[in-house]
């Protein structure tokens, strides 16, 4: 069994303009450094093994306070990156989505196949391994939410609690399924810490795939 808190990094300024981050490299904002001590504060003391992080400067501002209050190092994998958007990097999606119908028909992107592939790879390792306490996986909104419905699949791909900066999501495998086991919500910060605590979470969307 092995649980995996994959947590979206905190907010930049790109984010609050709405503009495709992609491969910059913008710092986290003052939001986005309170965001990550609150992750460090509720995540670093569960007994993490690993923490592992996109090698953005957003997301690894994000992981350096849970590996601190854990005791470890952040270790970075260039397979967490965001999502490439090519020539779009910096302009808004919403500007994408009405030019090109999608950011899937947009030339130049990666594909999100690609995305999802590349995600779930380092999943899969992590899997893989002898059991331990849990990992936190560091990564970015394109990359989180594919790997979400991907491993946890719901039959409109809408269920999901959006991954907002700075949150997490509680993945579990063990034996041949993924299950999403909680996923965070600011509307209740109180009850979201006291459900990482609990050894008796029940799982809010499963799926019987293989994990490896």
């Amino acid at each position: 069994m092995t649980d995996i808190y994959l947590c979206r990094h905190g907010r930049t300024t790109m984010n609050v303009a709405g503009l495709l981050r992609g491969r910059l490299d913008p710092d986290l904002d003052l939001v986005g450094y309170a965001e990550a001590r609150e992750l460090g504060g509720l995540l670093g003391g569960l007994g993490l093994t690993r923490v592992i992080s996109s090698p953005m400067v957003r997301a690894v501002e994000t992981a350096r306070p849970i590996a601190e209050r854990a005791g470890l190092e952040v270790e970075t994998d260039d397979r967490l990156l965001d999502r490439a958007y090519g020539p779009f990097d910096g302009t808004s999606s919403d500007e994408l989505v009405e030019k090109y119908g999608s950011l899937d028909a947009a030339p130049g992107v990666e594909p999100a196949e690609e995305v999802v592939a590349r995600g779930r790879a380092v999943l899969e390792e992590l899997a893989a391994q002898p059991d331990g306490g849990p990992i936190v996986v560091v990564s970015h909104d394109a990359v989180i939410r594919r790997l979400l419905d991907e491993l946890t699949p719901t039959p409109t791909h809408t269920e999901h609690v959006q991954p907002r900066t700075g949150c997490w999501s509680l993945l579990r495998t063990e034996g041949q399924s993924w299950e999403l086991l909680m996923a965070d919500s600011k509307d209740d910060p109180v009850e979201t810490a006291l459900a990482t605590r609990s050894v008796h979470h029940e799982p809010v969307f499963s799926t019987g795939r293989p994990a490896t």
